[in-house]
């Protein structure tokens, strides 16, 4: 993206350079919805974590009712909308360069988070209160090979981050640091979620929840102080806190371009600004309330939007190459990763339909019957 970029302020703008005024809203779009669905996610989860997850089938409490018990300042809706007042502030910062301290710090979170986790695992691999996980693959099914391809989608949201990369670059006090920025960015990022999966997979096994923070409550049965689970959880919920108006400047941004193409900066036009703001985080707290669980956006939304806006389209521009300057390893590595993308979001998404329909199946047997 950094080597085709002329002068382009946008990812949107870089895609329409490539395939005209069609590419750049299709682009639009995409990353609208995408960026609606993380945040949704980020929302569901902060209500996890302080209220109790919704529908999981088992009894876990959140924070607050663990505190303070059910009441209804401790309920989903409540917590939400102390969410959406708490990041009002920040959601309300014109320019991407204002978040750059509570990103820092959201950083400095999922590292505690991270170092919290793996000490209550080697604490309880040493107190022998560990559970064994099942390491390898269950095929004793026909379809499950296919299903392993349903973590793909989640990867691909947890590495979907492109739409910020013109905007960063184009604060920065020298553009050319971007490239190194990208590097430890990916680095970080893959080193505290494959140590947060190991470790979290190795304290509940199987038990483990879609989100698997919800797992951090009384029931855990780590043998650990309460206190230490709950630090686990509130760094991670504060680390989405502080994350969330980040992404919802991209998505504030992408929908302008797409609604309001030729006006002037949205930044130098306060009321509209504010409107968009405010529509905004009504449809992501509505979203959140009536959305429980965060598996179902994960795995549409990330085999379909992200992995466009990841692979897809960034190999299409390869591929277009309208300044020329695509060496032959380029296209034939632009176009093999179009094909992973298209080849394992396709099986993704017929295992998380067939999935959904003997779930269906299941639910009606048992109210039935």
């Amino acid at each position: 993206m950094l080597r085709y970029t002329r002068g382009t302020p946008s990812y949107a703008a870089l895609m329409g350079g490539s395939f005209g005024r069609a590419g750049a809203k299709l682009l639009n779009v995409f990353i609208a919805f995408n960026c609606v669905g993380t945040l949704t996610v980020y929302l569901i989860i902060i209500g996890d974590v302080m209220s109790g997850p919704v529908g999981s089938g088992e009894a876990h409490a959140g924070v607050l009712p663990e505190w303070f018990g059910p009441h209804w300042w401790t309920g989903r809706d409540a917590v939400l909308v102390a969410a959406a007042v708490i990041l009002l502030p920040l959601v309300l910062q014109k320019h991407v360069d204002s978040l750059r301290y509570t990103s820092a710090l959201s950083i400095l979170l999922a590292a505690v988070f991270m170092l919290i986790t793996m000490g209550i695992a080697v604490y309880t691999v040493f107190t022998g209160t560990a559970k064994m996980p099942r390491m390898l693959p269950d095929f004793s099914t026909l379809a499950s090979p296919f299903e392993l391809f349903t973590a793909v989608p989640v990867i691909v949201v947890a590495f979907t981050f492109h739409f910020n990369v013109h905007p960063i670059r184009a604060e920065l006090s020298k553009t050319s640091d971007m490239k190194s920025a990208v590097r430890i960015s990916l680095v970080l990022c893959a080193a505290i979620y494959a140590a947060v999966g190991f470790f979290g997979f190795l304290l509940f096994g199987d038990a483990t929840m879609p989100d698997v923070l919800a797992n951090f409550d009384r029931s855990s049965g780590s043998g650990v102080p309460q206190a230490l689970n709950d630090a686990a959880r509130l760094s991670y919920a504060l680390h989405l806190v502080l994350v969330f108006p980040l992404l919802h400047y991209s998505l504030r941004v992408n929908v302008d371009e797409l609604l309001f193409p030729g006006r002037r900066p949205l930044a130098a036009d306060t009321r509209r600004f504010v409107a968009l703001t405010a529509v905004l985080m009504g449809l992501l707290y509505a979203l959140a309330i009536a959305i429980p669980s965060i598996w179902t956006l994960f795995q549409y939304s990330g085999s379909t939007f992200a992995v466009c806006i990841s692979l897809i389209f960034p190999g299409a521009i390869v591929l277009r190459d309208v300044h020329g300057i695509a060496k032959r390893k380029d296209k034939a590595m632009a176009a093999m990763m179009i094909t992973l993308a298209v080849i394992t979001s396709s099986i993704a998404i017929a295992s998380n339909v067939m999935s959904s329909i003997k779930g269906e199946v299941k639910g009606f047997d048992r109210g039935k019957f």
